[in-house]
Parts: C-alpha cells; sequence; structure tokens
C-alpha cells in the first residue's frame, strides 16, 4: 500500500473510534493488504491519538489463546498500543456508550522495572524485567463491523484495543506458577468463562517475550514502566449496559468491572 492510502485508512479508524461507528472490513475493501500494511496503519491510528493529547502506557498482546483464536478464525497472535486514555480503575464504572462491540477478557498484566528489546528475549528475561503481575480486564472492541475481522483488520485497528481495569494487587511473578494459576470470570454472578496461564502461549511470560522479540524487529521495545497485557485466558465475553464483572486469577488476584 502507498502511504496515502495507509494514512486514509488510519484516519477512517481513529474517526470511527471517535464517533463509535463501525466500518466494513479493510481486507474486503483492500483484499492485497499485508499485515505489514496493517501494522502501519496502526501507527497512523496511533498518532492520531497521541496527537490528541494521550500517551503509550504499554502494549497488549491478542489472539494468543486458542479459544480466542477458534471464535475470531484469526490464527496467530498480534499486539497493540495501550494509551492512558484506555485506563480504568478497580470498580470504576464504564459507559458502555463510549464502546461500540465490546467484549470481556480475563488477563494476566505485567507491569515492567526493566527495559526489554529484542531479539534474544527470552521468557526468563521477561522474569527478571517484570516488577510485578496482576490480574485485569481488558475490554476489546472492534471498530470493523460485527467483529468480521481477518488479522490485517485486528491489527489496523490497535488489536481490537478498547480499554482495560487493572486489578488492586501486585504479585512478584516468581510467587506464582503463571503457567498453571487458573482464571475464573464471572459476569453477574455466574461463572461465564475459565482458564488458566498457560493459555497463553503456553506460559504468559513467551507471550510478552514473543511481544519483544517481534517488537525488536520493528525497531521498538517495551520500556521499564510499561504495563503488558499477555492476552486473553479465556473465551471473549460480550457485555453490555448493566453487566458486572469479576476476574479471579490463582495466586495473584481479582479485578472487577461494571458497565453502566
Amino acid at each position: 500500500m502507498n502511504s496515502t492510502l495507509i494514512e486514509q485508512l488510519g484516519d477512517e479508524l481513529y474517526g470511527a473510534l471517535t464517533a463509535c461507528q463501525v466500518l466494513d472490513p479493510l481486507s474486503s475493501r483492500h483484499p492485497d493488504i499485508t499485515i505489514e500494511d496493517a501494522y502501519a496503519i496502526q501507527q497512523r491510528l496511533i498518532a492520531r491519538r497521541l496527537g490528541a493529547g494521550e500517551r503509550v502506557v504499554g502494549k497488549k498482546i491478542g489472539v494468543t489463546s486458542q479459544a480466542v483464536m477458534n471464535m475470531l478464525g484469526v490464527f496467530q497472535p498480534d499486539f497493540g498500543i495501550l494509551l492512558d486514555g484506555m485506563v480504568y480503575n478497580e470498580g470504576q464504572p464504564i459507559e458502555a456508550r463510549t464502546l461500540i462491540q465490546p467484549k470481556a477478557e480475563g488477563e494476566i498484566a505485567f507491569v515492567l522495572k526493566k527495559d526489554l528489546m529484542g531479539p534474544g528475549v527470552t521468557a526468563a528475561d521477561v522474569m527478571a524485567a517484570t516488577e510485578g503481575v496482576m490480574a485485569c480486564f481488558e475490554i476489546v472492541d472492534s471498530r470493523i463491523r460485527d467483529w468480521k475481522i481477518q488479522i490485517q483488520d485486528t491489527v489496523a485497528d490497535n488489536a481490537s484495543c478498547g480499554v482495560f481495569v487493572l486489578g488492586d494487587r501486585l504479585v512478584d511473578p516468581r510467587d506464582v506458577d503463571l503457567a498453571t494459576c487458573g482464571m475464573v470470570l464471572e459476569k453477574n454472578g455466574e461463572i461465564v468463562a475459565t482458564g488458566a496461564g498457560a493459555a497463553a502461549l503456553g506460559h504468559p511470560a513467551n507471550a510478552v517475550a514473543w511481544l519483544a522479540n517481534t517488537l525488536g524487529r520493528l525497531g521498538m521495545g517495551l520500556k521499564a514502566g510499561e504495563v503488558v497485557l499477555s492476552g486473553s485466558l479465556g473465551i471473549m465475553v460480550p457485555v453490555q449496559a448493566g453487566d458486572s464483572l469479576r476476574v479471579t486469577i490463582g495466586g495473584i488476584g481479582g479485578c472487577s468491572v461494571r458497565f453502566i
């Protein structure tokens, strides 16, 4: 794709985001779009958000669990950029009208104390660079109509980022078996999803290492102080106004969110 079309599509996605509207899939309108094109479009979308006053606070890894791969029909991980405008505090209500077609994912968030720059980053490097882990909700959202996405669509749309909520407890990752810790996600008091840390590429630190190495090939890195959402541990759960959710992850803690 030429730079003019990349900017145009990034601007379209930014307009859809700010207007809470959907677009037809980019992949159906431009069948020759590549993943490299999609990340360039994502960069344009992020540049528009930064230009509007937001700032980068971390990264997210998407499509790491088989459950989400099967739901979306997308079978490789991707990443997106987390901005301060996406952050909600534990217990802070989220206005459903600010999102388009949201779904909740229970995840493990990593808070970094050291920079990580690929290539060659291992899971052990990730653990050594991590200040702590937290239970979190990622509320994914898509600007693509009816979630009819291919990998190029979700990448261009900043990996379908919506907003995220961090739990109120930071735990040393060396005190928890991150592969076997169990996740339970409740919606309005009923268990609707379960999973374990191994759902995220076998171990959440593997997912963060994948991210650091993928970013490294693009000349980018992870920075000390950043938050990294390591990927869903179960299915995505649709949400709407009136819903209350809680995720609990063994050995790490919980996180709650409600929609109004």
